[in-house]
């Protein structure tokens, strides 16, 4: 899951959402003593589910279809995706309005906690709420944005149009696998906040 997914299941914890945001840009584990219990929970529970994510069946099935182009960016490139589709699930958000605003919910909770956030996160931070990515995610032209913003940050990424052209070949076998993953994942990181 990317950016929308691990804000999303965070809940209303303004801490643990810091937390799993950032988690990419804390590295091992002796940096988590710069940081409160609660935003050490969210990194922790980050990677949690990123390992998580990237051993369930679904996923596994659905980094086939982009295997063959970008190997071990498949991953990635799956992270996104799932974003669509849950930006797009009506059982999580049930029109634009509850997007938009758990969107804006999301980077006012983040503000809040801005003298955590590591150099490289608070250097896009203001773009992403600018640009609203977590809300972009639900549109075919936000994937497209999105995607090509992994190609910008990854060094050895291949040019992603043959992503986005498999993302919308495949996009009814990819939400097949988003559905078969999202119950899980939900069951999963419950369990793991009540530890």
């Amino acid at each position: 899951m990317n950016y929308l997914g691990h804000a999303w299941l965070s809940g209303e914890d303004g801490a643990l959402l810091t937390g799993n945001m950032i988690a990419d840009h804390v590295k091992g584990t002796n940096a988590l003593a710069n940081y409160p219990e609660g935003i050490r929970n969210g990194i922790m529970l980050h990677r949690k589910i990123d390992g998580f994510t990237d051993t369930h069946p679904a996923t596994k099935r659905a980094k086939t279809w982009f295997h063959a182009d970008y190997r071990l960016y498949s991953g990635a490139i799956m992270d996104s995706l799932y974003d669509h589709f849950l930006a797009n699930d009506p059982k999580l958000f049930p029109n634009e309005q509850s997007l938009l605003d758990f969107s804006l919910r999301t980077y006012d909770l983040l503000q809040e906690q801005e003298a955590y956030f590591p150099t490289d996160f608070a250097s896009y931070f203001p773009y992403m709420r600018e640009h609203n990515w977590l809300y972009r995610y639900r549109t075919m032209q936000g994937m497209h944005r999105s995607l090509q913003g992994l190609e910008r940050r990854a060094t050895y990424m291949p040019p992603m149009e043959a992503a986005y052209n498999t993302f919308v070949t495949h996009y009814y076998q990819l939400a097949q696998c988003y559905y078969e993953f999202i119950d899980d994942m939900i069951k999963f990181v419950n369990t793991e906040v009540e530890k």
